[in-house]
């Protein structure tokens, strides 16, 4: 029996992407991956340096959006 051949893998930097793909108006990133629009656009044709840079930035980016309170649940009330 032959073996299966190698699977192919890429040496870079995956996306943070999420799939919550909404951009906040105010503060201009992403509520799901915190990049910005031109960071999203972009992101494929990246070097691994500039990718690892933004990988680095997002988790100060998370505070500057502020967390909804209340919503549906708190108008029943």
């Amino acid at each position: 029996m032959a073996e299966d051949p190698p699977v192919w893998t890429r040496d870079e930097i995956a996306s943070p992407c999420i799939n919550v793909c909404v951009i906040h108006p105010a503060e201009r990133i992403c509520a799901g991956c915190y990049r910005t629009p031109e960071e999203i656009a972009s992101w494929s044709r990246l070097g691994a340096e500039e990718r690892a840079r933004i990988m680095a930035e997002l988790p100060d980016r998370a505070p500057r959006l502020k967390k909804r309170r209340g919503g549906r649940a708190a108008r029943r009330r």
